[in-house]
């Protein structure tokens, strides 16, 4: 045992000399958790949106003051020709225009009916389409106010409520995959140049030599990173509470030990690939690219795995994030309890299973 210590002593010292290692360590979850956290958002705010009025009548200054008061608009009135708008549109100073006709107010007070044009930049249709259901949803209120009383014999009223998201944070839905995502990339990148690290300075010559079996070699190499990508994860918690303010409703506790599997996964992939490669370049490339893509894609918090063809969704089951990011949802949003998630617990624990094995077959007691 006080062998075993001096190894994993050796290994703290490696990963503190290395500048490089601490700044992907620790600099590059809180850049990722910010930005990711800050720009990563379904949600659209701030749209600018050209108003014609060509009405000026007391309606449409009451729309616009609702339009104006909503926290997804910024207003701008303007008198130009309705013929002038294409040209807003192509030179890229308006995405969005709201027009008023004539008459709008007479038409609407004495007609029952009125008609406004909605413009929208459909080259970025998910916007586009988000500016027409809050202006539509703007709309339909202002209706209902000036009219409260039913002109149908029957009316349906739809209340909606979101569950485990009512203040609609659009933070809660990347956070648990940009944790997923960081974690990751992170653990699996610094494990994966461990031992190939040591055939490049020629140290492989110490590990052979040593009375350790290679299980302990490997379970040396993985601990330091172990424990700093707990702390690492510890700190990510802290940006995600109070910086993002994303609550846990679930336990801490499980959600601590649910994530020390994920490391330990993905721990054991870094040394997969170290034990696979012949050279550092190699295992950063297959470790960062490799996983950072496969990531992104399939583990659901970018790009939802039902909309995807059949054989794309049977690929994200081997992507460990996927499980991992059900795992942070269920408990840190949903305050779901172990019940809930041991499947994804046991899928976690058989790919750690396999790449394990694989690494320790593919640890060479002999040097080449």
């Amino acid at each position: 045992m006080k062998q075993f210590l001096v190894f994993i002593r050796k290994e703290f010292f490696h990963v503190f000399r290395d500048r490089r290692t601490l700044l992907i360590m620790f600099g590059l979850p809180v850049a990722q958790i910010v930005l990711f956290g800050f720009a990563l958002t379904s949600e659209v705010k701030d749209i600018t949106l050209t108003v014609i009025d060509q009405s000026g009548d007391v309606n449409t200054q009451q729309l616009i003051r609702k339009i104006k008061s909503s926290s997804y608009f910024i207003v701008n009135e303007t008198s130009v020709d309705y013929n002038e708008i294409e040209d807003a549109f192509k030179k890229g100073t308006a995405k969005s225009a709201l027009i008023f006709p004539p008459n709008f107010g007479n038409d609407l007070q004495h007609g029952g009916k009125a008609q406004l044009q909605l413009l929208t930049d459909g080259s970025d249709p998910n916007t586009a389409k988000t500016v027409i259901n809050y202006i539509t949803a703007i709309t339909t209120a202002y209706q209902q106010q000036i009219s409260p009383g039913p002109r149908l014999p029957y009316t349906i009223v739809t209340e909606s409520r979101m569950l485990y998201n009512e203040e609609g944070n659009g933070s809660l839905n990347f956070i648990p995959g940009v944790m997923a995502l960081v974690l990751m990339i992170v653990c699996t990148a610094l494990t994966s140049v461990s031992v190939v690290r040591e055939k490049e300075l020629g140290t492989m010559e110490i590990l052979l030599v040593s009375p350790f079996k290679p299980l302990l070699v490997l379970i040396a190499k993985a601990i330091p990173y172990l424990i700093l990508s707990l702390a690492n994860f510890i700190l990510i918690l802290v940006l995600a509470v109070f910086v993002l303010d994303v609550g846990i409703k679930g336990s801490i506790v499980l959600l601590f030990l649910e994530s020390m599997l994920f490391i330990i996964t993905c721990l054991s992939l870094g040394l997969m690939i170290s034990n696979t490669t012949n050279s550092q370049q190699t295992a950063l490339l297959l470790s960062m690219m490799g996983m950072m893509i496969p990531t992104m894609i399939f583990t659901g918090f970018m790009f939802p795995l039902e909309n995807m063809p059949k054989p794309f969704q049977i690929i994200s089951n081997v992507i460990p994030s996927r499980w991992y990011f059900l795992i942070v949802k269920s408990v840190m949003l949903k305050g779901l309890g172990f019940s809930y998630i041991w499947k994804e617990t046991l899928v976690l624990l058989g790919m750690t299973t396999v790449a394990l094995t694989i690494a320790l077959k593919n640890f060479k007691t002999r040097l080449s």
